[in-house]
């Protein structure tokens, strides 16, 4: 079912009034992908009546109040992609399209748009709780660098006047502010939910400190430090709250939630989705971000990887769960009778989908070491498990109307040579890939790669060599492709160039998927950008910052000179 966007939905329902109102930058699209129909559908499963606001115009409160007052709270969020990203391109243009809008139709997200939902709600429901949550507000939970604006700046709750925050992966949290609130209609309760984030004029009794807002802004090598100990500390098994000083306020962290269950997973993927856009808003046109995961599948939360320029550690954590196969296959049921699925199941995954069915006893009981899982190299304790993840897709082929089954997220291939004998995996790999394997090697240089935390090069190559080796004798032709990053810290005009020799030497083509770093508030790159320094060694790492520069090493690696190779 749908959830309501307007007042004659919600009569429809029968319902009198919502008790929680979702306000979101992206078009509301009820499939599970989009963060605000997950939250939505899973706090209507346990009682609760919520409608959803999508996209509302920020300039008037025509869209805003149109479902009225809600009983228990105002939920804001970005949407899928922090509003900066979604709004400005690596070069600080303006984009021309926003893929999570109807027609794909620029300007309907507001930059810094959870601050400015939540002033709008301020505006016209005083009163009314703001709960704030989705990447672009945990990821700016603290004080942060924005790059955008080259300068630090506070915790989004503080800035947005918000009365709280909830951080990573919210469904625990949300549901038990809900409840809270229905149950105590008592503010202060929710400030001890864990997963929650909230500020008062003491600091809380016990918990570890980050160095203040105003240390930050003085010295860079603070903001370093900051996100260190963000990264170590925030874990369900340490139980330990974090707070920062920022002027006279202390915004205060508590312990994360644990990660959902299986059984969990399984009840909150199979929950009714329409998996369409709202009529509502599909009027205005189609959205383009639905079309790659309309027909795709949710296998695993969560990744070992910790790259250091990627927000999903930070997000989802390194704990790695996943669902079971029973709970899947019904998913794949519920898709093949629709009446506009074609026999493809375009993907099963997650963040990585070659991390399905692998764990790591050490995480699951002590919580994250005091090392990387895969870096510099695999460790011994966390395990693959990809044996089961092939019984997966094999199951999935197998049932009616099922033709083709693709994994399309992305996959690690330094964790396919944890196994044994890697060819067993990538020879069934080759079988549920489409034309192109695209792999994310990010970088060529040693020292580059190694401040990303990614694997050496070589072993991209190896796992390159192998897969188009045995789809040739497969007699199928599949290809790997790869994705690179340009302008990360640590890369000057040599490493860029060491880059571009790599990819004419052993690519032997001329590569589209290339990016230009970008840093976003939250990550070990961007603290890496800001301070100069590698938050986890101390080490110094050089930083280009000069725009015109990094976008001449994206077009050098391009071979936009292509005369000098000939």
């Amino acid at each position: 079912m749908f959830l309501p966007t307007t007042r004659e939905e919600i009569e429809k329902l029968g319902w009198k009034e919502l008790d929680i109102i979702l306000v979101t930058g992206d078009a509301y699209v009820d499939h599970p992908s989009f963060g605000v129909s997950l939250i939505g559908h899973y706090l209507v499963s346990h009682g609760f009546r919520v409608g959803i606001i999508a996209q509302p115009d920020w300039r008037s409160g025509k869209d805003i109040t149109r479902l009225g007052k809600p009983r228990l709270f105002f939920g804001v969020t970005a949407g899928n992609v922090d509003s900066m990203v979604a709004n400005y391109t690596a070069s600080k243009k303006k984009r021309k399209t926003d893929e999570y809008t109807p027609g794909g139709i620029f300007g309907k997200r507001p930059d810094r748009a959870t601050i400015v939902y939540t002033n709008l709600i301020k505006r016209f429901f005083p009163g009314v709780p703001v709960v704030l949550g989705g990447i672009e507000a945990s990821l700016r939970r603290f004080a942060h660098y924005n790059w955008w604006s080259d300068r630090v700046r506070k915790s989004i709750l503080v800035d947005s006047k918000a009365d709280l925050l909830v951080y990573g992966m919210g469904e625990k949290a949300v549901l038990e502010i809900a409840k809270t609130l229905a149950e105590t209609e008592d503010l202060e309760r929710c400030k001890h939910i864990r997963g929650a984030v909230w500020w008062s004029s003491k600091p809380p009794s016990t918990g570890i400190e980050l160095p203040s807002f105003d240390e930050i802004t003085e010295d860079p090598k603070k903001y370093a430090e900051a996100v260190k100990l963000q990264t170590w500390y925030t874990d369900f098994h340490r139980n330990v709250s974090i707070y920062q000083r920022q002027d006279t306020r202390y915004v205060s962290q508590n312990p994360p939630q644990r990660p959902l269950s299986q059984k969990e997973l399984d009840q909150i993927y199979l929950l009714p989705f329409e998996r369409e856009i709202h009529p509502f808003y599909a009027k205005m046109g189609k959205v383009k971000a639905i079309e790659t995961v309309k027909f795709s599948i949710t296998a695993v939360r969560g990744c070992f990887g910790s790259c250091s320029f990627c927000a999903l550690t930070q997000h989802q954590t390194t704990h790695v769960s996943y669902r079971s196969k029973e709970s899947i296959l019904e998913e794949v049921k519920i898709l093949t009778r629709r009446k506009d699925f074609k026999g493809t199941i375009t993907d099963v995954g997650g963040p990585t989908a070659n991390f399905y069915g692998s764990r790591c006893t050490v995480r699951e009981t002590r919580g994250q070491c005091q090392k990387f899982c895969l870096y510099p190299s695999v460790c011994k304790v966390v395990r693959p498990n990809h044996s089961e993840f092939i019984s997966l897709l094999e199951s999935i082929k197998k049932l009616p109307r099922v033709k083709n089954v693709f994994v399309s997220s992305g996959i690690r291939h330094d964790f396919v040579f944890a196994e044994n004998d890697p060819d067993i995996f990538i020879r069934e790999l080759v079988k549920y890939t489409p034309g192109q394997l695209k792999l994310a090697p990010e970088h060529a240089h040693p020292k580059v790669l190694s401040l990303m935390r990614k694997p050496p090069v070589e072993l991209f190559l190896e796992f390159k060599r192998r897969f188009e080796s045995i789809a040739r004798k497969m007699g199928k032709k599949k290809y790997v492709i790869g994705y690179f990053i340009v302008g990360h810290p640590g890369e000057g005009w040599k490493e860029n160039n060491y880059l571009r020799k790599f990819i004419l030497k052993h690519l032997g083509y001329f590569p589209q998927q290339i990016q230009i770093f970008t840093p976003t508030p939250g990550t070990v790159s961007t603290a890496m950008y800001y301070s100069g320094i590698d938050p986890f060694t101390g080490e110094r790492v050089y930083v280009e910052r000069s725009l015109k520069v990094r976008n001449k090493m994206k077009e050098n690696v391009l071979f936009k000179k292509r005369r000098e190779e000939k």
